[in-house]
């Protein structure tokens, strides 16, 4: 459980931060910048569920962001050698599971895809798709920190299925897939721009 009586500590004021287990590192420390990544890909899709009550899956955008808190409390807590089962909140493979069968229940609606979607479309769609650009910068600092330190694997795997569900997401808002606005190729290597 979490307790915070006082919310500025001033022990940052130096330019470290403390992660899960006491051990001081500087702000910018690949950890600190993967769970930092997270945390402002939550914050996006708490401005989906703001400014879009009624987009699809709202309610389960919500559970997701409770697990991006999982995600971050994994990223926070190094693992250790010899690190006991249940001891540190890890994220666990039944997490990126359900997302996958969340994926598979949108996707079933959906038309096969023949070109890339250009970012947006409705709102709901627009947020999403900027959701899940942030998500896979969040992957990609999760794997520059894997480069030099040990992390849960299924960090890793549950951000990259979800990068996944947000696209899907983002073209069901676009009504079920036909206000998908495709990319056209060289379209405005004529100079018209249309």
């Amino acid at each position: 459980m979490v307790f915070l009586s006082r919310i500025y500590t001033k022990s940052g004021d130096q330019g470290d931060t403390g992660l899960g287990d006491g051990t001081r590192v500087p702000k910018d420390h690949a950890r600190v910048a993967a769970y930092g990544e997270v945390d402002e890909l939550n914050a996006v899709l708490g401005l989906v569920v703001a400014n879009c009550p009624d987009s699809p899956d709202a309610i389960f955008l919500r559970s997701i962001q409770n697990d991006l808190f999982d995600v971050g409390a994994d990223l926070c807590v190094p693992p250790f050698e010899g690190e006991q089962p249940g001891k540190s909140l890890r994220v666990t493979a039944a997490q990126a599971e359900r997302l996958e069968k969340a994926i598979d229940r949108l996707n079933e609606k959906l038309e096969p895809l023949q070109s890339f979607i250009l970012p947006g479309g409705t709102q709901a769609a627009a947020w999403l798709h900027l959701a899940r650009t942030v998500c896979r910068r969040a992957e990609r600092a999760v794997v520059t920190l894997m480069h030099t330190e040990t992390v849960n694997a299924q960090a890793l795997i549950y951000l990259n299925r979800l990068s996944d569900y947000l696209f899907v997401l983002a073209r069901v808002a676009n009504d079920d897939d036909r206000g998908d606005v495709l990319w056209v190729p060289g379209a405005s290597r004529s100079g018209s721009g249309e």
